[in-house]
């Protein structure tokens, strides 16, 4: 096996919505996180090939190889074609539908399990199993013990993992890492179970308890294609870019957790957005932004269960002070995500520093405030379209209250804005933008209390105003007519899409129509848009073309009526997707190649928005509306 890193669209995406791992294309796992997504890896190959740890499983001859998701599931198959036949890995982390509870996820036992089944479908086909687990972000190389030819034991610190395997015998090599070969027939299969678990759990006086029984690994593995059949057919999208919309709802899926509702931004950390470069960031976390844009895909597509948890994990997350908001939490609402650094690892491509935690989680970003009411505002309008309860609590309302209110105090100060910048705060468009948002949803939510404060509210309406008047007469260049970057600046900055999007003023209007253009010309490059020209962020180097950002341009094209054009680059854009539909943070616009973490759930929330707003703006056409 080579040393080289693979392209990061190589890999694949599997999840239980509690743990996940990332798949290579030769059959390698190369990161995986059990029991949360933001735990220590146990297999972190993707940042070091020496230091980082794998699991992989493939012919020992040279092979051709192919692809694909088990239809619309997160269950993968990596079939190896050699010339002896041909074998095929299938791919689990086993979960399964809650028996009283049919949109839920039942607990698992055990609850930290990867299934891979090899099928040999002609042959014979010898196969090698290699398994390497490196704990700590590969500080900790476990000793391995042989408890038989098929059970393994690895263990180090705090962690222990058991590896029960058809591939046999196994054996150990000194280093933590356990290998095998056999040779598979046609028409046989082998079942490896890898469990991870905290030391301290793993009775090793008792490791019977730990095998599974092959006929029990293909009843979890039945659930997970069932569970996964089930949730795709409650999509209600049938527009004519269903199976890219179908793997991006799949993907946000995967980056929920199913223990309390929240969708991390990426499944990785540390993937760099330039390589060789510094701009490489822990995603495994949640930012207030990305809410109202997963909120809208979710209901959009008939994940209203989804929608309703993901709603609650805000509303419990954001509760209490106003003034103590933060741009972005842990997967159980958690404040503190302190930014380290792992010098002892390569980095992807010797992309470092390697980050644990994020440091952007302290910075002022006005658009949050933003973000929580219009959530909120969200939330209730959907509740009430399908004639549901609306939570009017008092907790509730006073919070929504004082998260205007402190817009109300700070909406004049700069901010670091939407994209994080490092190179002082400025008064960024888009921060002002949703400053009028929280105003604006503020005030509609308020008029759905039985006795509204009239006095505030006129308050609230002055305020909006004011901010209406800066946005349009400092934020608009007057030779060009678009929006930019910042007030009184003349930069262009993608996050100005989110004008119109926000509902600040019309598709139509002249100085929208402008902005499409400015960014279409001098912010896109072979159909790829970047956020900015990136000079004066405070960050070295540079930074690919930003999926989102072209998503939303897409959107803003066809919202403007302009949806042939929409369509084309939408087309343009997803043969950007990876063999099986999968999209980073990034895309080089000259290669092509895949950068920054991945998947990314605000691209594949991106390309759900944009296919939307291209069916809906078609679908108004059609029928005159």
């Amino acid at each position: 096996m080579g040393s080289e890193f693979p392209p990061i669209s190589d890999y694949a995406f599997i999840s239980d919505c509690r743990s996940l791992a990332l798949v290579s294309l030769d059959g390698s796992v190369e990161w995986a996180c059990f029991g949360r997504f933001d735990s220590d890896p146990v297999f972190s190959r993707i940042l070091d090939r020496d230091k980082g740890g794998y699991f992989r499983i493939a012919p020992t001859a040279p092979y051709r190889v192919e692809r694909r998701y088990v239809g619309d599931t997160n269950v993968l198959e990596t079939r190896f074609r050699t010339d002896s036949g041909s074998v095929t890995v299938t791919d689990v982390l086993p979960l399964r539908t809650h028996p009283d509870r049919p949109h839920r996820i039942a607990p698992s036992d055990p609850a930290d399990l990867l299934i891979r089944v090899v099928t040999c479908e002609d042959g014979p086909v010898e196969v090698e199993l290699t398994c390497a687990p490196r704990f700590d972000y590969g500080l900790t190389t476990p000793a391995a013990r042989l408890e038989s030819d098929d059970l393994a034991v690895m263990m180090g610190a705090a962690h222990a993992t058991v590896l029960q395997s058809d591939i046999t015998p196994l054996q150990a090599d000194g280093s933590g890492r356990v290998t095998a070969r056999t040779t598979l027939e046609p028409g046989t299969a082998a079942h490896v179970a890898f469990t991870s678990y905290d030391a301290a759990d793993l009775d090793t006086a008792d490791l019977d308890a730990a095998r599974i029984p092959n006929p029990d690994l293909d009843t979890m593995v039945a659930e997970t294609l069932d569970f996964w059949n089930t949730w795709s057919a409650r999509c209600t999208y049938t527009g004519p870019h269903r199976d890219d919309v179908m793997r991006s709802a799949l993907v946000l899926k995967g980056l929920t957790s199913a223990s309390t509702g929240a969708v991390i931004a990426a499944a990785t950390t540390s993937l760099p957005e330039e390589i060789g470069g510094v701009r490489n960031w822990d995603y495994r976390f949640t930012w207030l932004r990305d809410s109202v844009g997963l909120l809208v895909a979710l209901v959009r597509l008939g994940y209203f269960e989804e929608a309703e948890d993901f709603g609650q994990w805000v509303r419990r997350t954001t509760a209490g002070r106003a003034d103590e908001l933060q741009i972005m939490y842990g997967i159980g609402g958690e404040r503190l995500l302190h930014e380290v650094t792992l010098d002892h690892l390569s980095g992807y491509r010797d992309s470092q520093p390697v980050r644990v935690g994020n440091g952007a989680w302290d910075q002022f970003q006005l658009d949050t405030f933003g973000e929580v009411v219009a959530a909120t505002w969200f939330v209730t309008l959907n509740r009430l379209a399908r004639e549901l309860p609306v939570q009017t609590d008092a907790a509730g309302a006073a919070m929504v209250r004082d998260v205007v209110d402190e817009v109300v105090r700070r909406w004049d100060e700069p901010d670091e804005g939407i994209w994080e910048v490092r190179g002082g705060r400025q008064h960024f468009t888009f921060s002002k933008l949703m400053a009028w948002v929280a105003l604006q949803r503020g005030i509609e939510l308020a008029e759905l209390l039985p006795d509204p404060d009239r006095e505030r509210l006129a308050h609230y309406a002055e305020v909006r105003d004011e901010i209406r008047r800066r946005i349009e007469t400092e934020a608009v260049d007057p030779e060009t007519g678009a929006f930019t970057q910042a007030l009184g600046s003349r930069e262009l900055d993608a996050s100005t899409l989110q004008v119109p999007l926000q509902g600040f003023v019309a598709f139509d209007d002249p100085r929208v129509l402008a902005t499409i253009d400015e960014v279409d010309e001098h912010l896109t490059h072979n159909g790829l848009t970047f956020r900015y020209l990136s000079e004066g962020d405070g960050l070295a180097g540079g930074e690919g073309a930003f999926v989102i950002c072209t998503f939303w341009l897409i959107a803003a094209m066809a919202r403007s009526g302009q949806v042939e054009r929409a369509e084309q680059r939408f087309a343009q854009v997803v043969e950007h997707c990876n063999d099986i539909g999968l999209l980073a943070e990034e895309i080089d616009p000259v290669t092509g190649e895949h950068l920054g973490n991945f998947p990314q759930a605000f691209s594949h929330m991106g390309l759900i928005l944009a296919a939307l707003a291209i069916t809906q703006t078609g679908d108004e056409r059609s029928t005159g509306a």
